[in-house]
């Protein structure tokens, strides 16, 4: 196998930028993570050193749930693009309160700035107290995702045609051009979550990524094989990133101490209001299959089910996990932290280093 192909191949790694209050789990343990942009732009340097590829900064409006501060994400991302020069950044996006319009030549232009760094990630919304806070339509949850997909098609054609013309129910676009258009081709990066059959059709019909939130290693492969089958029936590829919670020890014993003591000082008040607000969201699918549908009190501590990934014990332990990750079908893995700065560096010095080994170990074994 060429050096280009195995490059290619490489397992890739983000992390969630910490732009948003109260850390990544919904606890009242010491957390050394500042949601500051002085922090931010420290730890972003020190990702990139460590090895990881991506960083996707948060979008709320309105505090809740433990997060009291939140900072933009388009703009704080354009922050961290002038602090690095290799890290690309996913900006996440709201449609309804942002149009595709706006978002394209904000997009377009921070392209152009950062040399091809920026990419979005498109958040169909969760948290119905926001959307009413700011006076947004509160949709049903599959006309969520029907609005995503329109948003998303409206994006490809500003960013990749001349005299785009669009007729859908949510936007409609007439003889429009976007110049300049973008440096990335065929146009900027698009992500987008979920587990929801709408989420899952939607990402098998216009992303270019799809997220998944943490699961064992089963359930993560059954909605991987499901997207896959249906962007294959689509003619579209995407491609996926597992959500995942990092706790990585020079012990096991001292991971899981770590992670007992998370939940151990959880508050308590925050993670059911929070859990409340999600599991609305995640039975309200059809199928009642949705995010956080069947998640714990334990998962919901930390916001996305990072913990049930099970990337928590000694560096070996972690990169054999994140190896299986993507034997079944995984290309990135998107890492929270409890003390981002210190850990994502033990991780790039630590973690990073066996995952490269084990893929090379796979990649003699399988040819």
């Amino acid at each position: 196998m060429s050096q280009t192909s195995q490059t290619r191949d490489a397992l890739k790694f983000a992390y969630w930028v910490p732009n948003v209050s109260g850390g990544l789990v919904v606890s009242t343990i010491e957390q050394r993570t500042d949601w500051s942009l002085e922090y931010n732009q420290r730890l972003a340097q020190t990702a990139e050193r460590a090895g990881f590829e991506y960083a996707l900064s948060q979008i709320r409006f309105t505090a809740g749930y433990g997060a009291e501060y939140q900072h933009e994400s388009v703009s704080f991302s354009q922050a961290l693009l002038q602090s690095t020069t290799r890290l690309k950044v996913l900006a996440a996006i709201l449609p309804g309160p942002w149009h595709p319009a706006v978002v394209a030549k904000q997009i377009a232009t921070i392209d152009h700035i950062s040399n091809g760094r920026i990419a979005i990630n498109v958040v169909s919304g969760w948290f119905k107290g926001e959307f009413t806070a700011i006076g947004e339509p509160w949709l049903e949850h599959d006309e969520r995702y029907r609005r995503s997909n329109e948003f998303i098609r409206a994006l490809k054609g500003i960013w990749t045609e001349d005299n785009f013309t669009f007729k859908g129910d949510f936007y409609r676009f007439n003889n429009y051009t976007l110049s300049p258009k973008p440096v990335q081709k065929p146009h900027p990066e698009i992500f987008q979550g979920g587990s929801s059959r709408a989420a899952r059709d939607n990402a098998a019909s216009v992303s270019d990524w799809y997220f998944t939130n943490g699961n064992t290693p089963e359930n993560l492969k059954a909605q991987i094989d499901d997207i896959r089958a249906k962007a294959a029936q689509n003619n579209h590829q995407v491609r996926i990133g597992v959500n995942a919670f990092v706790i990585a020890r020079d012990t096991e014993e001292e991971a899981k101490a770590v992670l007992d003591d998370i939940i151990r000082h959880a508050h308590v008040e925050a993670v059911h209001a929070f859990g409340d607000a999600v599991k609305e969201a995640g039975k309200a699918s059809p199928e009642g299959e949705g995010n956080w549908a069947k998640s714990t009190f334990e998962d919901l501590v930390q916001y996305n089910d990072g913990f049930r990934t099970n990337l928590i014990g000694t560096p070996q332990q972690i990169a054999e996990r994140i190896v299986e990750l993507k034997s079944i079908g995984g290309d990135l893995v998107l890492t929270g932290f409890l003390h981002f700065i210190e850990e994502v560096e033990y991780f790039g010095q630590k973690v990073l280093p066996l995952v490269r080994e084990l893929e090379a170990q796979r990649e003699k074994q399988a040819a």
